[in-house]
């Protein structure tokens, strides 16, 4: 009976080091972390009036940096998607440092096809502000991407930069 409570507390220091392992994660990335915010910060901070900051009513704890490379009054008219909708798209996806780690042009006929909701959520609040043939460069913070886990070559904390542009409404859905 002695030996219960000493196995006990193995076994719960064996549990709280297993479950500290996230935390960890901070201190493994922190040089990747703080170039990847020291670029974001640049970026805000320099940006003037090129990026608009979007901020999506549902979630005001998310955001993305979006500039438009076409001009907004030609597609003004055209469709949008609903966080429902299909869509398709061209792409390139950067990391801070300008490494590309994606791109639908590595597909034979170059689109992507999505539904708005799932993707990551920094994709979700660009695309629902863009109408069908609008080109944007959108910056989205970590936290809208793939947060502190990271994806393949996307590391965790990492700040993502796309260039996208909205081809078409496969599927569009009201709302």
């Amino acid at each position: 009976m002695k030996k219960f409570p000493i196995i006990t507390f193995f076994v719960i220091a064996i549990v709280t080091l297993i479950s500290c392992k996230d935390d960890n994660n901070l201190d493994d990335y922190k040089e990747w972390r703080n170039l990847n915010n020291n670029w974001l910060a640049e970026i805000e901070l320099s940006s003037g009036s090129y990026y608009s900051k979007v901020v999506p009513s549902y979630d005001k704890g998310q955001y993305v940096l979006m500039h438009w490379f076409n001009d907004r009054n030609s597609t003004a008219g055209n469709l949008k998607p609903y966080y429902t909708s299909t869509v398709a798209v061209k792409y390139i996806g950067r990391l801070y440092n300008n490494e590309a780690f994606d791109s639908s042009y590595l597909a034979p006929d170059s689109l992507f096809k999505t539904k708005v909701n799932s993707v990551i959520p920094g994709w979700t609040i660009a695309l629902q502000e863009m109408h069908v043939g609008d080109s944007v460069e959108v910056i989205i913070p970590y936290q809208s991407a793939y947060g502190t886990s990271g994806t393949g070559k996307i590391l965790p904390f990492s700040n993502l930069k796309f260039n996208i542009k909205l081809v078409d409404i496969t599927n569009w859905e009201t709302k």
